[in-house]
């Protein structure tokens, strides 16, 4: 009973206790499937450049083999022997034209995949922004839809007394009825989204987050710095990861086309061979031995040391078509980049102009919530006096509730806009996860 009462403490504990954008961040790290396979995809990625090595490195080999010989003359056994060969082959390339390029190609490649890990590094920290303040977004309306359902709900009881005591007609009931039936609808509707919010913050991490912080009310809402969007742009051409990683896929193809386009040459190697046999021979053909068995052995050595070279001549035009098709390949990552370019510089520019209006946005917003405020104090006491009816009081409590609702989105937003715009750019980091984790309460 003990263990049992302890074990519930526990688990009532985690429930309560809170959880902040940095906990479900650092576990992202070690359990989101997307960001792990990013890290085996670079991994993967670093064997291109060892591979392409290879090509320019010695090679050594070896091979052997041992056979069992039977001879036989008119049906009759007449020779029985052992035979073992040995061989080791060491080559060096020595002229490889073809082989330089593609090591190039390799070390472009394994830089780009470093350039795509960078990129879900920074794209993480979104990701995980995106998810944590969905939850936050949808938990917000649904309370503001609660809200609002229950001053409604408080303004159909008044309705009906009102009516039932003559001091209303039943169509103030009849909107206060409409007016509540809604905001029930929109109350299931939100729980309903608060749950898919919640279910998508934990496919991130692989488990379940019961509570987690919400934002205060200390959020610094300035522009962004610099302030100059095409500083921004500058900054995005030399940092984008995305960018970065587009051009050196290109300069890898290049350097292939170029491998492509050297096939033709001449190619020499440095070839090292040594070879070994063995007979064990224990009879000698038409040679009485007297019924015994006489090996006789036989061993050779050879060793041979050459400088080769090798130049294709004519294969079917299969070379002059392998180097149209990497020319072309390279034509196409050229036009690849420069789509990427422009795509970045858009969303840069995009991005620092949603900035700049989401910062306006928010602060147009909490001027909206003082006056939805003061409107419904003034509505409230003209209900109260008979110069207002029920219709205008629930209109105004529905505006306060939904300009608090908007400031909260438009927080999130303003938050969300910022990272995006960092991830343009190419320098979102860690740290900004902490920052924002400063503004949590």
């Amino acid at each position: 009973m003990k263990n049992i009462l302890i074990t519930s403490l526990v688990l009532v504990s985690g429930i309560v206790s809170s959880e902040n954008i940095v906990d479900i961040y650092n576990e992202a790290l070690e359990n989101d499937p997307q960001y792990r396979a990013a890290e085996f995809s670079l991994l993967s990625g670093k064997e291109i450049v060892v591979q392409g090595r290879a090509g320019l490195m010695p090679s050594v080999s070896i091979s052997g083999q041992t056979s069992w010989n039977e001879s036989y003359q008119g049906g009759i056994l007449s020779n029985e022997y052992n035979s073992f060969s040995s061989s080791a082959r060491f080559s060096q390339p020595l002229i490889r034209l073809d082989s330089w390029f593609q090591y190039k190609g390799s070390q472009s490649l394994t830089n780009a995949a470093e350039a795509d890990f960078g990129y879900e590094q920074q794209n993480l920290v979104v990701r995980t922004a995106e998810l944590y303040f969905g939850v936050l977004r949808a938990i917000d309306n649904l309370n503001a839809a609660k809200s609002e359902e229950k001053a409604i709900k408080k303004q159909l009881d008044q309705a009906k007394q009102r009516f039932e005591v003559g001091l209303s007609a039943i169509t103030g009931v009849q909107e206060a009825q409409l007016a509540y039936d809604l905001s029930l609808a929109s109350r299931i509707s939100s729980e309903g989204q608060v749950f898919s919010a919640r279910e998508a913050l934990n496919a991130l991490i692989g488990r379940e987050v019961y509570s987690i912080d919400s934002l205060g009310d200390n959020l610094p809402i300035v522009n962004p710095f610099p302030a100059s969007k095409e500083d921004w742009v500058k900054l995005a051409i030399k940092n984008n990861y995305r960018l970065k990683a587009a051009r050196l896929r290109r300069e890898a193809s290049k350097n292939s086309a170029r491998g492509a386009a050297s096939d033709h040459l001449p190619k020499v190697d440095i070839v090292g061979n040594i070879s070994e046999s063995e007979t064990n021979q224990y009879r000698y053909d038409d040679i009485d031995t007297g019924g015994l068995l006489i090996t006789v052995p036989s061993e050779t050595e050879r060793r041979s040391y050459s400088l080769q070279l090798s130049m294709p001549i004519f294969q079917g035009g299969a070379i002059n078509s392998r180097r149209k098709r990497a020319y072309a390949d390279y034509d196409k990552s050229i036009e690849d980049t420069l789509f990427i370019e422009r795509s970045v510089i858009q969303e840069v520019r995009s991005q620092y102009s949603n900035v700049i209006t989401l910062v306006a946005n928010v602060n147009a917003q909490k001027q909206a919530v003082i006056s939805a405020t003061s409107a419904l104090e003034a509505t409230r006491v003209g209900y109260e006096v008979g110069t207002r009816n029920i219709v205008d009081l629930l209109q105004s409590e529905k505006n306060l509730y939904s300009a608090e609702r908007n400031l909260a989105n438009a927080k999130y937003d303003y938050i969300l806009a910022n990272l995006r715009l960092g991830l343009s750019a190419g320098n979102l980091e860690p740290e900004n996860i902490s920052d924002i984790n400063n503004f949590l309460n």
